[in-house]
């Protein structure tokens, strides 16, 4: 699989460098979410924008790491999905569960605006 990471003080950005998101790839995606959250990262942006095709499994994957980012209470989006990908996500269902934005700038600005909430709400 090829993916690249920006790892930031608040949130973690993976940029999948393939075309399709299927089952060869989803079980290292979940992998990688999961080394991820075991170093602290709880809020994770998936960057979807080279991808144009994502199956069941990859949907798998996506929610491994949207459950994860909840559970440790931070937050997980996924931006930059093709039409088809975005797609496939409304017939699921998945739209409504999940935080989606058009680009990576929205996403970082989401994954900020919702750590401010959470602090705040914790003081």
């Amino acid at each position: 699989m090829h993916f690249t990471l920006d790892k930031n003080e608040k949130y973690v950005v993976v940029k999948l460098h393939e075309q399709k998101l299927n089952t060869l790839l989803a079980a290292e995606l979940k992998s990688e979410f999961l080394l991820l959250n075991s170093q602290g990262f709880n809020n994770m942006i998936l960057d979807l924008s080279e991808s144009m095709y994502c199956d069941s499994s990859g949907l798998s994957a996506i929610l491994v790491g949207n459950r994860l980012c909840k559970n440790s209470n931070g937050s997980f989006v996924i931006s930059g999905l093709s039409a088809t990908v975005f797609k496939l996500i409304q017939i699921s269902q998945l739209d409504k569960v999940l935080n989606i934005t058009p680009s990576v700038n929205e996403a970082v600005d989401y994954v900020l605006m919702d750590d401010m909430e959470r602090n705040v709400k914790n003081d």
